[in-house]
């Protein structure tokens, strides 16, 4: 069985991931795996005594699926994506503030690092976001880079699974007709996979002011997103390029979950849409 791979360390935003990872795990049929990462002086069993008295206390909620938990030890971001990887996980999930070893003040780098090293798509979960309700709605910003149509089929996954409307959000970052085609021929790719797929989706084209993030972000809040789905490489703006990574900046700013998909390079025959 496929497993889903949960940073942990007792902070509430690690505990708002296991929540999210038990539900979404439900829908996928996949097992759970809790990575703590501790330092090397802790002392192993409290720490396992805790995990597995939580674990207990959230049994009833697991349905035909299993709940386990692991320790390693080094730096955080390394050692999920390397559990990510000795479990092929199908996605690695992560409460910006639940790393072990992290200190607020460089969240923003060590998870950036973890998105850059995990081998599944990682999903970043702040602890201040309002989990009352279901993933209704997800946005999938799509802009003219190469790769950008990929994170389009993960999204559907969620889609299909809570059942979703995913907001298509085509950016123009440039006038230029060309470039803008480019976005309008990714745009129906897109949309005729979620047709095929049948995909809930609405579609809404955005001339980007100034910053790509800014704007995605603001998009994502007027229609009360709980999702936001992005390429680790996007397409950049000169103020995007000024202030780091599209990518980065999404992982800072952004109260919204949001799912960080690592460009596969492929051919353009072999490409899914």
């Amino acid at each position: 069985m496929n497993k889903i791979v949960v940073g942990f360390d007792f902070s509430s935003g690690s505990a708002y991931a296991v929540d999210l990872a038990i539900d979404i795990a439900n829908r996928w049929k996949n097992d759970i795996r809790l990575v703590y990462v501790k330092e090397k002086k802790e002392d192993e069993a409290p720490i396992r005594a805790e995990i597995e008295r939580r674990n207990a206390g959230v049994a009833h909620l697991l349905k035909g699926i299993k709940l386990e938990y692991v320790l390693r030890q080094g730096n955080p971001a390394e050692e999920l994506a390397k559990q990510a990887t000795e479990d092929e996980a199908n996605l690695l999930i992560v409460g910006t503030h639940g790393m072990s070893g992290m200190k607020k003040g460089l969240l923003g780098k060590n998870s950036y690092r973890t998105v850059e090293l995990s081998p599944a798509p990682v999903l970043l979960i702040r602890e201040d976001f309002n989990f009352n309700k279901a993933l209704e709605t997800i946005v999938v910003p799509i802009d003219s880079s190469d790769d950008t149509r990929q994170k389009a089929a993960h999204a559907a996954t969620f889609a299909k699974s809570f059942g979703s409307t995913i907001h298509l959000l085509g950016l123009y970052t440039s006038s230029a007709p060309s470039i803008r085609q480019v976005v309008n021929n990714y745009i129906n790719m897109v949309k005729r996979y979620f047709d095929n797929n049948n995909i809930q989706y609405v579609t809404k084209f955005l001339d980007v002011k100034d910053n790509v993030t800014v704007d995605t972000l603001a998009y994502a809040e007027t229609v009360n997103a709980d999702m936001i789905a992005i390429m680790t490489e996007q397409e950049s703006t000169f103020s995007n390029l000024l202030m780091g990574s599209f990518a980065q900046q999404m992982i800072t700013q952004s109260r919204i979950p949001v799912l960080t998909v690592r460009p596969k390079r492929v051919l353009a025959d072999t490409a899914q849409y």
